[in-house]
């Protein structure tokens, strides 16, 4: 019972004392009056959502960190009674949501539409509701709501940046020895050929064999080893760190000039995240094949593969990915490494500032790899110290590693890098 409908019903019950008392008419008209009141009111608030249909539409349901996700929200009053007020909560998880609103005065068989835009701040999976519609009379005797389920979800991938320059490991020489693996992906290793079978694109049909036999024949590749590249992210929870923040606290101007914008979370979670994109696309926009390992709560293991269609795997495993693994990191790749191809490459991108990552980089060289290291500095997102020495210990091994700092500019970082392997920050 809401606090107006109590006074309504304490002025109905002295009306009625009055007139027991008293016997005089005003008492009647008044009881009269706030009977009337409540009984009408009540009879409103009964039919004040009847007819609304409301239509969410979005843009896109795929965005990246930073990005305006634009939604539009229609509501119709389909009936010839007009409403006085009708408020949407938007209760929907997705940070900073700006769906919610109060609609005032909506007339009969008259639409209100409105946009809202939410600056995107965290990787994941959203759905987009549900929507509580909130309705009543217009003295608030008698709230009244209803709840439409969710429609639709939205992925938030990690950002990405633009790599126009990465160290390359020491010794590493184009070309190699090929692998005996088959792959569908056209490589320069061909190795055998084969019938035609349906679907085969006629670009791998060789000529002098498909005339020798009288028959369509395609020629079989084989990948190259030092086209693998493959993609270590820490998702270990004790090593990482981050900082209190607010996103949000200058979404307008963000949201008036809708241009995706620069500003990370400061997590050592989020610059991971964004780091291992943006190389993934990176290698495969120069053709390399890209594999990617991470251990959350349970192994996240993708096997190498090249073009579009892998990144949007690397993109989807990133979105969702959380860094509340309790594996340690060291002791993960060091498992992992001893199945890959000798000669692969090897990216370790890590905030951790344990010693024993100087050992694992050894054992790396020691198993045939190449390994490059990103460390992700964590005392800048109040974590640990000790990131500079482990840089250090590293960099006596030869092999290339990159400091990431919290509230760098990745793009101008990477622009500054030297393609060599004597690289430290």
């Amino acid at each position: 019972m809401t606090s107006s409908l109590r006074v309504a019903l304490v002025l109905l019950a002295i009306s009625a004392f009055g007139l027991a008392v008293s016997g005089q008419a005003i008492y009647t008209r008044l009881g009269y009056l706030w009977l009337f009141l409540i009984l009408g009111n009540y009879l409103l608030s009964r039919v004040a959502l009847r007819g609304l249909e409301l239509d969410r539409q979005a843009r896109s349901l795929k965005a990246q960190v930073g990005q305006i996700f634009e939604e539009s929200f229609e509501l119709k009053n389909t009936t010839r009674l007009p409403r006085i007020w009708v408020e949407l909560r938007d209760l929907s998880p997705l940070p900073g949501n700006k769906g919610s609103r109060v609609l005032t005065l909506i007339g009969g068989r008259k639409t209100r539409t409105y946009i809202a835009r939410t600056r995107l701040t965290h990787r994941g999976s959203y759905s987009l509701g549900p929507i509580e519609l909130h309705s009543g009379d217009p003295f608030g005797f008698f709230p009244v709501h209803t709840s439409l389920p969710v429609q639709q979800t939205l992925t938030v991938y990690p950002r990405l940046v633009d790599i126009s320059s990465f160290p390359s490991p020491a010794g590493l020489l184009p070309g190699g020895e090929a692998l005996r693996r088959q792959t569908h992906q056209i490589t320069p290793n061909a190795a055998t050929v084969r019938e035609y079978a349906n679907g085969d694109p006629l670009s791998r049909i060789h000529w002098s064999s498909t005339a020798r036999r009288d028959r369509l024949m395609v020629k079989e590749f084989e990948l190259d080893p030092l086209a693998e590249v493959w993609l270590f992210l820490d998702a270990e929870e004790s090593v990482h760190a981050a900082l209190p923040h607010d996103l949000d606290s200058d979404v307008g101007s963000v949201l008036l000039s809708k241009k995706v914008d620069n500003k990370l979370a400061p997590t050592t979670e989020e610059y991971g995240a964004t780091l291992t994109a943006s190389l993934a696309r990176y290698y495969l926009q120069q053709g390399r094949s890209v594999g990617l390992m991470a251990a959350g709560k349970s192994p996240d293991i993708l096997p190498v593969d090249r073009g579009s269609r892998q990144l949007g795997k690397i993109m989807e495993i990133l979105a969702l990915l959380r860094t509340n693994g309790d594996v340690p990191y060291a002791g993960f790749v060091s498992g992992q490494a001893r199945h890959i191809t000798r000669g692969s490459t090897i990216i370790l991108i890590t905030p951790s500032t344990d010693q024993k990552l100087a050992l694992l980089v050894d054992q790396l060289l020691r198993l045939g790899l190449r390994p490059i290291v990103v460390l992700i500095n964590p005392e800048g997102f109040d974590g640990s110290t000790g990131s500079r020495e482990l840089g250090a210990a590293i960099k006596a091994f030869g092999v290339p590693q990159v400091s990431i700092n919290e509230g760098d500019d990745l793009e101008a970082t990477f622009r500054a890098l030297p393609l060599h392997s004597s690289l430290a920050n």
